[in-house]
């Protein structure tokens, strides 16, 4: 079942630059970084109040992100919801017409599992759902 929002990623084209935008504007000095080689970014998130904030940059030219980044620039990229019954929420989002990006979970960061939900079929808004993973 999906239970609440977990984080708001954002994409952007220099992680460092970003990076201190960001920590200036929130105040912020607690920051996590990580690249996730699986999705071909590179990734620094940090909380504001209940809310997870993660900046998301390519790590190359063939990176989702940048594909993102050269047609729609820097912003909101996704929300991610937390599920703690990922693959059954998943069968049943599918099973009710909603296009899946990742039929089956894949590893993202945080040491989650992640799986895309198509913003054809979401009001335009790209979706993650994701729930802890016993991998790392």
């Amino acid at each position: 079942m999906i239970t609440s929002l977990d984080h708001i990623g954002i994409a952007v084209r220099d992680l460092d630059v970003s990076l201190e935008l960001y920590m200036n504007i929130f105040n912020i000095t607690d920051v996590h970084r990580e690249t996730v080689e699986e999705q071909g970014v590179h990734i620094a998130s940090f909380m504001v109040g209940n809310v997870r904030i993660e900046l998301t940059a390519p790590v190359n030219e063939t990176s989702p992100i940048t594909k993102f980044l050269n047609t729609r620039g820097e912003g909101v990229h996704h929300l991610a919801f937390r599920s703690d019954a990922l693959e059954d929420d998943l069968a049943r989002l599918s099973d009710n017409n909603i296009r899946l990006i990742n039929k089956d979970p894949v590893y993202g960061a945080h040491e989650m599992l992640i799986a895309f939900l198509h913003p054809t079929s979401t009001g335009g808004v790209l979706m993650e759902l994701c729930t802890h993973s016993t991998r790392r």
